[in-house]
């Protein structure tokens, strides 16, 4: 018999999958021109592989490069930019022509004055805290507006099925001796985010939308002008609207006098000291759950008599399986390709501004030899870690169907998954472990400098050279993580591959720390004021332009 839980998550994939089909004919829908958009399409893809990003963040990613682009360099006044904005994503190929009602255009306007108002009237700090704030906003914004255009019904119904049973089953050992011990609250919320990062990847704005949604209900319809374009509003009168604007802004205006605790608070659930151990159990288990919204999602109707045959299930699981290995084996391929071409592109980007002229002009050092190294090693690097990625075992796919029978179906006993509070460690071992780390560190970045030294390397070519090699270390290693979201065996760690994690993660941990840093340094941001607005302005004209000789054309019959 299937658990009440998997028939909830049924009527809910029936619920989006009856939202999808039904079309009003009647409803005025946004419009751009094709061969604008073409072109337009095809610029933003170009712009994609300089700022790549993981390819389920590809379109939140493009909604805040252009809002941040707007509100930044204010070339157009705020209460038009949603309008523009979702004009500009149709444009470039982000959702589909003739797909976006008109009215969504105040659904993002609305959303955009909540966000206006908490930084017009957030608590006056520093310069640095003030961006940040604006930063960290901005970017709950860009989902918010992505999660409106194109809702993420079955992806939130998922997530919440997943959670569920994940409160049910991860029970704390908390020892007379453990650190860093855990209330109840905090264990649900660090169980919220791991099955959000496990299930869907999502990333730390995404996360702290769903976050500000449980702590305040109302959030996504919070706006400081009344929402006319609701049904619930409709039949109000302008006396009722006035007082429900005036709580809207009461409950905005306390949000904003707390909002640099609130973005604290939010960080810190973020970077629970326990928040990879959760996200190590919902990891591991997050395969039968993915694989279950793929049969459900294939005909949501039919799910239900699906499911409670067994035998059905098991070769609906093996098709579903294999589908999603496929699937998986492409994303991988087309994220070690872009990774490694953003990386290359930048790399002869800084070639040609900083290395060259510096080595050939002042400390005339420069070398052809390295500089082919410098460029060629680090894609060589990719492909290695890329290459040598192995498939699961088939014994995982067995696995796979016992788990999804396990959380399918009703059963008077469930498994239990134990996480073990980190115990306290004596200031000695802990002392001994840094120590250890440290040597690791410099036994690891000297054999690299020694290595490169023999190849006759300048220091800034070698400075270069670590700062890129670590990188696509990094993301090697995050692809070949990846690598293993379909498996569920647990992971038997040996002592060779121990010994040589020892001398890699140095070099990791500093790919990942350059790589945090670089995406703070908004590239993207500086290619937009050079050329986007620029050739947004051409696609703009290239667009008037088809429609002027449409109406001339029109004109002649």
């Amino acid at each position: 018999m299937l658990s009440q839980a998997t028939q909830q998550l049924i009527q809910k994939y029936q619920l989006w999958f009856q939202s999808i089909q039904a079309k009003d004919n009647d409803i005025l829908t946004i419009h751009v021109d094709e061969i604008a958009s073409k072109v337009a399409a095809f610029y933003e893809k170009i712009k994609g592989v300089v700022d790549w990003k993981e390819e389920h963040l590809l379109r939140k990613r493009a909604i805040e490069r252009s809002l941040k682009r707007r509100i930044i360099f204010k070339h157009e006044k705020k209460e038009k930019i949603a309008e523009s904005l979702i004009y500009e994503l149709i444009m470039g190929g982000h959702f589909p022509n003739n797909s976006i009602p008109e009215s969504k255009i105040e659904n993002v306007q609305n959303i955009l004055n909540k966000y206006f108002f908490i930084l017009e009237n957030a608590p006056q700090k520093e310069l640095e805290q003030k961006t940040s704030l604006q930063n960290w906003l901005l970017d709950i914004a860009s989902y918010e507006i992505e999660k409106t255009l194109s809702p993420y019904l079955k992806e939130e119904a998922l997530v919440e099925y997943m959670n569920n049973l994940m409160n049910e089953r991860i029970k704390i050992s908390q020892g007379p001796i453990a650190i860093n011990r855990i209330t109840e609250q905090e264990k649900n919320t660090q169980i919220y985010i791991a099955v959000q990062r496990a299930l869907f990847k999502f990333d730390e704005s995404t996360i702290t939308y769903y976050l500000l949604s449980a702590q305040y209900p109302e959030w996504h319809n919070l706006s400081p002008i009344s929402c006319s374009i609701y049904p619930e509003y409709a039949l109000k009168s302008e006396l009722e609207l006035e007082k429900q604007e005036q709580t809207t802004v009461k409950k905005l205006l306390k949000i904003t006098e707390n909002i640099y605790i609130l973005q604290n608070n939010i960080k810190k659930q973020l970077n629970h000291p326990l928040s990879e151990k959760f996200f190590k159990i919902c990891e591991r288990y997050n395969t039968p759950y993915l694989i279950l919204g793929d049969i459900i999602k294939k005909d949501p109707n039919k799910a239900e008599k699906n499911l409670e045959n067994r035998e059905n299930l098991e070769n609906l699981i093996k098709t579903a399986y294999k589908q999603r290995l496929l699937k998986l084996k492409k994303r991988l391929r087309r994220a070690a390709f872009y990774s490694t071409i953003s990386i290359f592109i930048t790399k002869i980007a800084i070639s040609l501004a900083i290395e060259i002229p510096i080595e050939k002009f002042i400390i005339d050092e420069f070398n052809f030899f390295t500089l082919g190294i410098n460029i060629l090693f680090p894609p060589f690097l990719m492909f290695l870690l890329v290459i040598s990625i192995k498939p699961p075992k088939k014994e995982n796919l067995e696995r796979i169907i016992m788990e999804v029978s396990k959380i399918c179906y009703q059963k008077d006993k469930k498994d239990i998954y134990e996480l073990r509070m980190p115990k306290k460690k004596g200031k000695t071992i802990q002392t001994i472990i840094l120590i250890i780390y440290g040597l690791a560190f410099i036994v690891s970045l000297g054999i690299i400098i020694n290595i490169l030294q023999r190849l006759n390397f300048g220091i800034l070519s070698m400075a270069i050279f670590i700062f890129f090699v670590s990188m696509i270390s990094f993301f090697g290693v995050k692809i070949r993580e990846r690598s293993k979201e379909l498996v569920v065996e647990e992971r038997k760690e040996k002592f060779l591959s121990s010994v040589f994690d020892l001398f890699t993660l140095p070099v990791l941990r500093m790919g990942k720390f350059f790589s945090n840093k670089w995406g703070k340094l908004n590239i993207a941001l500086i290619i937009s004021a050079l050329i986007d607005m620029p050739f947004l302005t051409f696609v703009e004209f290239l667009e008037q332009w088809r429609y002027f000789l449409k109406e001339k054309k029109e004109e002649i019959h």
